[in-house]
């Protein structure tokens, strides 16, 4: 579904070049869930807004369903770190705001919305504003927003980091429910390697700056996963302390 070939990006700044990656080769699947965890600047979210459309890599080449990226796709859809509702529209009107700026039908995705609502345990609320919700509840619309298309492939930038502990670990197993019934491609950047093992069939671990693939590791876990007492918590366990070990800084005399 989405295909990095020898990709890198480099910015020019003030004090002269800024290499984020270099070199990307990557394949993610239909209807894949891969994290991205790498140290900060390691160009997880680069990575996102090239596959996204937003950004063009100075080498290489972007493709999703074997087509070229070169501006934004109206089958992918982005979920940034924070909800950035509309204040003065209340929840319904939200999720619809997609809808209006494609030119979408809104009869019919007017029942998409609320389908997706009860999905996410919000029916009810479709006449409440932003202000009157939780950030939990409020990132919830934002992932029925970026839903409402149908789209094909879901960019999520680290969209649970503003949340506390437990909301975050609801939302990762909230968003199991929801990848199980729909049939979407999603890339996941995040910092949490809990939330990594939590959600990912393959975690894609970026090296520090200049971003490079350093290893991927699958996550042959059955889901639902969570990180309490449960069957597989010892496999949550041993794919964690892998994942921390990669992520450490290379000693003198190591390879990456």
């Amino acid at each position: 579904m989405i295909q990095l070939s020898h990709v890198s990006q480099v910015f020019a700044g003030r004090q002269g070049q800024v290499h984020a990656l270099d070199d990307i080769d990557l394949e993610v699947r239909r209807n894949e869930f891969v994290t991205l965890v790498g140290r900060s600047g390691c160009g997880k979210s680069t990575m996102l807004r090239m596959i996204a459309g937003l950004l063009t890599p100075t080498s290489g080449t972007v493709t999703v369903a074997g087509e070229p990226v070169t501006k934004p796709r109206r089958d992918v859809s982005f979920m940034f770190q924070r909800p950035a509702l509309l204040p003065w529209r209340p929840v319904l009107e939200n999720v619809l705001l997609p809808v209006e700026i494609l030119g979408l039908d809104r009869d019919s995705h007017r029942r998409r919305a609320h389908e997706l609502l009860e999905l996410v345990g919000l029916a009810g609320f479709e006449k409440r504003l932003p202000h009157e919700l939780s950030g939990g509840m409020q990132q919830r619309v934002s992932l029925c927003r970026s839903l409402i298309q149908n789209p094909n492939v879901l960019l999520m930038d680290e969209p649970f980091s503003a949340l506390d502990a437990l909301t975050r670990e609801e939302l990762s197993v909230e968003l199991q429910r929801i990848r199980m019934e729909q049939e979407t491609t999603i890339v996941f950047v995040t910092h949490s390697i809990e939330e990594a093992v939590l959600l990912a069939d393959r975690v894609v671990v970026l090296s520090a700056r200049p971003g490079r693939l350093r290893r991927i590791v699958e996550v042959d876990i059955p889901r639902p996963r969570t990180l309490g007492h449960n069957a597989h918590a010892d496999r949550v366990t041993e794919v964690s302390a892998e994942l921390h070990e990669l992520l450490m800084p290379v000693r003198t005399g190591e390879t990456a």
